[in-house]
């Protein structure tokens, strides 16, 4: 199962050691445990349940910022902890798509009451991670997301996928020219909406190409230290950008 094995690579290479090799046994219980919340917990609400409650009230002048992804802004704060100052949230699942995100939006977004979100997502619908989805679809998500934040006050940066010229759970598949026709839309969608577009694909690529620069990723998807380290000053400007713009006082409803 495509989105049972992506999952489960993910996760340990988050949950383990860069150099540490899961045993079998290690391999068969997050197999064992990714299985069963597809049936049971499909959206993983229950992943920030806790630390969603346990997170003090706003403090004033130091505005919230919810970062919402898959295992690129999951790694980001495993492998670039510093990154996330105070007000800072990382609200990343490894291998979700945007259908998943949109069912987590309430309750790991919107009942934070951040000024800004920062949505990344997009690569795992392309990858279908959940079955198969078109552009179209993945495009209504980001849109339903996008409008839920706006009609709640706060600020939408919507972040380009970084640069992927191979899925490695996913081999065949035309990863690159998908992505790039994603991010152009995402870009044109933000313009139209009064968002903020986050492009870390030119920060991150190799120029002439689909993919990452050397070093930059481990797997081709997933950024390394060094990868983070080039995304975070594209971070920043985005905050800023959108820190400086009003809260919205409705939605904007664009297609």
């Amino acid at each position: 199962m495509i989105a049972t094995r992506f999952l489960l690579a993910a996760a340990l290479s988050i949950a383990l050691p860069a150099h540490a090799d899961p045993t079998a046994e290690q391999k068969a219980q997050w197999a064992r445990e990714t299985e069963a919340r597809l049936h049971t917990d499909w959206a993983y609400l229950d992943r920030y349940r806790a630390a969603n409650a346990a997170l003090p009230a706003p403090v004033a002048g130091q505005p919230r910022i919810v970062l919402l992804g898959d295992s690129i802004t999951e790694g980001w704060y495993a492998k670039a902890p510093a990154f996330f100052a105070p007000g800072r949230i990382g609200r990343g699942i490894s291998g979700q798509t945007t259908p998943q995100m949109l069912v987590r939006f309430s309750a790991d977004v919107i009942a934070l009451r951040p000024a800004v979100v920062q949505i990344m997502a997009g690569t795992n619908d392309i990858a279908a991670n959940t079955g198969p989805m078109t552009p179209e679809e993945s495009k209504a998500n980001i849109r339903a997301m996008t409008e839920l934040a706006q009609a709640h006050g706060i600020r939408v940066i919507l972040a380009s996928i970084p640069p992927a010229d191979s899925y490695p759970w996913r081999p065949g598949l035309d990863t690159g020219s998908k992505i790039v026709a994603m991010n152009t839309w995402l870009k044109s969608y933000a313009a139209a909406t009064g968002s903020i577009y986050a492009d870390y694909w030119t920060a991150l690529a190799e120029p002439g190409t689909l993919g990452m620069r050397a070093g930059l990723s481990s797997d081709h998807v997933h950024p390394t230290p060094a990868g983070y380290a080039v995304m975070a000053p594209v971070a920043e400007r985005a905050f800023k950008a959108a820190l400086a713009r009003p809260a919205p006082r409705r939605a904007v409803i664009a297609r």
